[in-house]
C-alpha cells in the first residue's frame, strides 16, 4: 500500500486489512489497472473508473458492521444480489452498485466477477 492509502485507512486499521486484498486481487485478476487515492474513495481505472473503495455507510448503522469498506462499481445492467447494498441508474443503461465487506471472504468470486465486468464496461465507453 502506498503512503496516500496508510492516511486514507488511518484510524481503521481492520479497514485497511481489507482493502489491502481486495486491492492484491484487482490488481492480479485485472490487467492494466491505475489505483488513485482521493480524499473520500480510492479508484480503480482502465480508461475510466471501473471500481471504488470508501467507507460510504450503505447501511443503517446498526446493521454496519466495525470494520467494513465499501465497493463500488458500475456496470451496464443492474444486479439483483442480496450482496448488494444500494443501486441507482444515475444514467441509461449506467448502473452503479454498492457493497458493503466486512470479512475477507467476502472479497470472494463472485465480487471479482462483478468488478471484472464492470473493467471491461469501462473500457468499452
Amino acid at each position: 500500500m502506498t503512503d496516500d492509502t496508510i492516511l486514507f485507512f488511518a484510524g481503521k486499521p481492520g479497514a485497511a486489512d481489507l482493502y489491502e486484498v481486495f486491492e492484491r486481487r484487482v490488481l492480479a485478476e485485472i490487467g492494466d489497472v491505475r489505483i488513485r487515492v482521493h480524499k473520500t474513495q480510492i479508484s480503480f481505472s482502465n480508461r475510466h473508473g471501473f471500481a471504488f473503495v470508501s467507507l460510504l455507510p450503505v447501511r443503517p448503522k446498526a446493521r454496519r458492521p466495525d470494520p467494513y469498506i465499501t465497493v463500488s462499481f458500475g456496470l451496464r445492467h443492474r444486479v439483483d444480489s442480496p450482496r448488494i447494498d444500494a443501486v441507482s441508474e444515475p444514467y441509461p443503461e449506467r448502473w452503479t452498485h454498492h457493497v458493503l465487506i466486512a470479512a475477507l471472504s467476502e472479497i470472494d468470486d463472485e465480487l471479482m466477477a462483478w468488478v471484472k465486468e464492470a473493467a471491461v464496461f469501462s473500457n468499452l465507453k
